[in-house]
C-alpha cells in the first residue's frame, strides 16, 4: 500500500476565551509553508541589511505610523484572541508603536567600542553585524508586545524575522505582517500561523537564531533543537514580593492591580507575597480586601485557553493552603462558558506548595510569613525563576538593600510592572537568558567583528 500523504497544512480552531466558543479557524504551517517563509526571509536580507540606520529607522517609522493609523483594528483583534478589555488591547497597541519607534532612534545611535590605535602601527575598530534570519516564536499572553519586544530590536539591527505566533493567537501578528510588508519590504517581517509542531519546524529550519518567549519545558526543547545557533529565551517566572511593615498605604491596591493586569498572565506578575511574621495579619488581610475589590469581567479578562484555565485549577486543587480568599466573577451577556478565574488568594501553605512553586499565570496571590529580613530573601531567592521581583517599604535605603539582594532580573521598589523601552528586561536561572527591551537588546540580534588594518607601508 502507497504511505498516507501528511497534509501540508491542517486547520486549528480558534476559541474566544471570553466565551469559550469558535470564532473561526487558521491553517497551522508545515515545512512546504515554514521553508518558503524562510526562504522568503533569506532573500530580503541582503537588501534589508545594506540599508543605512537612517533609512532601516525611516522604515521603522512607518510602520509605526501604519499601527497608530490602524490602533482599532489592532485592538479588535488583541480582543478576540485574549479577551482583554479594551483599555488594557489600547495600551498595549500603543506600547508596540513606541517600541517600534524607539528602536527606530536605537538603530541610528547604538553603542560600539571605540576605534582606536590599539596596537602599534594598526588602527582597529569594531563592526557589529546581524545575525541573519531569526525565527521568532511569542507566546498568547502578550501577542503583540511580545512580538514587538522581539521583532522591533532584531529588525532594526538589520535582521529578517520569520515570526510564529501563539496557536490561539494568531490575528494581530498577521495584521502587524501586513504592514510590516508596506512599510519595511516583502519578506522583512513575515508573520507564521501554527501550532507546536509549527513552532518545531521554524526553530529546525534554516533559521540563523531562535528568539522564544514561553514555557521552561518548551524552551529547554526549543534549545536542543537549536544546537550551537544562537537563542534567546524568557521562560516564565515567579516573582516574590517582599513587603515590610511599614511598607506604603496603598501597597495592597497597587499589588491587586498588577496582579490581576491581563488576568495575572504576564511572566512578571506579582506571584509571591511575603511579609515579616510582624505584619502578616495585617497584610493578609488587607491583601484579600483588595483583591476582593477586583472582579473578573469587569476589571480584568478571562484566562487565554482551556488547557491554561486546567492548568490553573489544578494548581489551586493541589495546594495546601488553609487559608483561600476568593473574590468574585462578572462575565457579560453570553459570556458565562468563558474561561474567567476569580481573584484568590492563598495563605498559611507549606514553602514547597505547588501554588508556590510553580507559574501560577492567573489572578493568585500566595502570601508566606518570615521571621526576619534574611527569612525572607532566603523565600525570596527560594525558587528555580528569578525574572522579576518588588519590595515594599518606606524606608528607602533599607529597600535598595533589599532590592539589590534578590536574584531577579528586574525588581521594583513601591512599585510592580512598570516597564519602558528605555530600561532591560530579562532572567536568570530557570527564567532564561538573554534581554527584552532598552538599546542593549539590539546586541541580541548582533554580532562583533573586529577590523584591524596596518598602517606601516608594504
Amino acid at each position: 500500500m502507497p504511505e498516507p500523504t501528511v497534509p501540508d497544512t491542517t486547520d486549528t480552531t480558534l476559541i474566544d476565551p471570553r466565551t469559550g466558543r469558535a470564532r473561526g479557524s487558521r491553517p497551522a504551517a508545515r515545512e512546504p509553508q515554514v521553508a518558503a517563509a524562510v526562504a522568503a526571509a533569506r532573500r530580503a536580507l541582503p537588501e534589508w541589511r545594506a540599508l543605512t540606520p537612517k533609512e532601516r529607522s525611516r522604515r521603522l517609522h512607518r510602520l509605526a505610523a501604519l499601527i497608530e493609523e490602524h490602533a482599532g483594528a489592532y485592538e479588535q483583534r488583541e480582543r478576540a484572541g485574549t479577551g482583554k478589555p479594551a483599555h488594557e488591547a489600547a495600551g498595549e497597541v500603543e506600547q508596540m508603536a513606541d517600541l517600534f519607534r524607539f528602536y527606530a532612534g536605537a538603530a541610528r545611535a547604538q553603542p560600539a567600542p571605540a576605534a582606536g590605535a590599539l596596537v602599534e602601527g594598526h588602527e582597529s575598530w569594531v563592526r557589529w553585524e546581524p545575525l541573519g534570519v531569526i525565527g521568532v516564536v511569542v507566546p498568547w499572553n502578550y501577542p503583540l508586545m511580545m512580538a514587538a519586544w522581539r521583532c522591533a530590536p532584531a529588525l532594526a539591527a538589520g535582521n529578517t524575522v520569520v515570526a510564529k505566533p501563539a496557536e490561539t493567537t494568531p490575528d494581530a501578528l498577521e495584521l502587524l505582517a501586513g504592514h510590516a510588508r508596506e512599510a519595511l519590504g516583502e519578506g522583512v517581517l513575515t508573520a507564521l500561523p501554527g501550532d507546536r509542531e509549527t513552532g518545531r519546524l521554524l526553530v529546525a529550519s534554516g533559521v540563523d537564531m531562535v528568539a522564544f518567549t514561553g514555557s521552561a519545558t518548551a524552551g529547554a526543547e526549543v534549545a536542543a533543537r537549536a544546537g550551537t545557533r544562537r537563542v534567546s529565551l524568557e521562560l516564565g517566572g515567579n516573582s516574590p514580593v517582599v513587603v515590610l511593615p511599614d511598607a506604603p498605604e496603598d501597597t495592597w491596591t497597587e499589588l491587586a492591580a498588577a496582579t490581576t493586569y491581563n488576568a495575572g498572565q504576564s511572566c512578571a506578575v506579582p506571584a509571591r507575597v511575603i511579609t515579616l511574621s510582624a505584619n502578616y495579619d495585617a497584610a493578609l488581610a488587607g491583601l484579600t480586601a483588595a483583591m476582593r475589590e477586583r472582579v473578573a469581567g469587569r476589571d480584568f479578562g478571562p484566562l487565554n485557553n482551556a488547557d491554561q484555565a486546567a492548568r490553573y485549577d489544578r494548581i489551586v486543587a493541589a495546594s495546601a493552603a488553609k487559608v483561600t480568599a476568593t473574590g468574585d466573577t462578572a462575565p457579560g451577556a453570553g459570556e458565562e462558558g468563558g474561561f474567567w478565574r476569580p481573584t484568590t488568594v492563598l495563605a498559611e501553605l507549606p514553602d514547597d506548595d505547588p501554588a508556590v512553586r510553580e507559574e501560577v499565570f492567573g489572578p493568585l496571590l500566595t502570601v508566606q510569613a518570615a521571621e526576619s529580613v534574611e527569612a525572607a530573601v532566603a523565600l525570596a531567592n527560594g525558587v528555580p525563576q528569578a525574572l522579576a521581583a518588588s519590595v515594599w517599604t518606606r524606608d528607602l535605603p533599607t529597600g535598595l538593600a533589599l532590592a539589590a539582594r534578590l536574584d531577579a532580573g528586574e525588581t521594583w521598589l513601591n512599585c510592580h510592572l512598570v516597564q519602558t523601552a528605555e530600561l532591560p528586561h530579562g532572567g536568570r536561572g530557570a527564567s532564561g537568558h538573554g534581554t527584552d527591551l532598552s538599546a542593549l537588546a539590539l546586541h541580541e540580534y548582533q554580532r562583533p567583528k573586529t577590523v584591524t588594518a596596518r598602517l606601516r607601508p608594504y
